[in-house]
């Protein structure tokens, strides 16, 4: 049986995105900067980070992104475990989306992304 989960991404809030990119390039020997507009985020993928600058205090603080194959075992797993679906199934620019706050308190995107 193969997981589900494809990948980790680490969400970093940063206060100016040209500044903090160099940094992230450096540690992970990443050249290439994938940069998107989330509503009123500017955010930045730099190789496993997701740096984010904007007004954050409108948003739910993330500990991670999980990037997964499919939403649905996902939601069939947080429904089992009687977590909060902060932010239900949704298009953004890479893919869909959900947001779920654990049992434990920890939350965390899932995310979907595009074929």
């Amino acid at each position: 049986m193969s997981s589900n989960i494809r990948a980790m991404v680490a969400n970093v809030e940063v206060d100016d995105l040209d500044a903090a990119i160099p940094l992230y390039q450096e540690l992970t020997g990443e050249t290439e900067v994938r940069r998107f507009p989330y509503r009123e985020l500017e955010l930045a993928l730099v190789g496993p980070f997701l740096l984010y600058s904007g007004p954050v205090e409108k948003y739910v603080s993330q500990h991670g992104t999980v990037i997964v194959g499919s939403l649905a075992p996902v939601l069939e797993a947080l429904g089992t475990a009687n977590a909060e679906i902060l932010e239900a199934p949704n298009e953004v620019p890479n893919g869909t989306r959900i947001v779920a706050r654990h049992p434990d308190g920890s939350v965390f995107e899932y995310m979907q992304l595009r074929a």
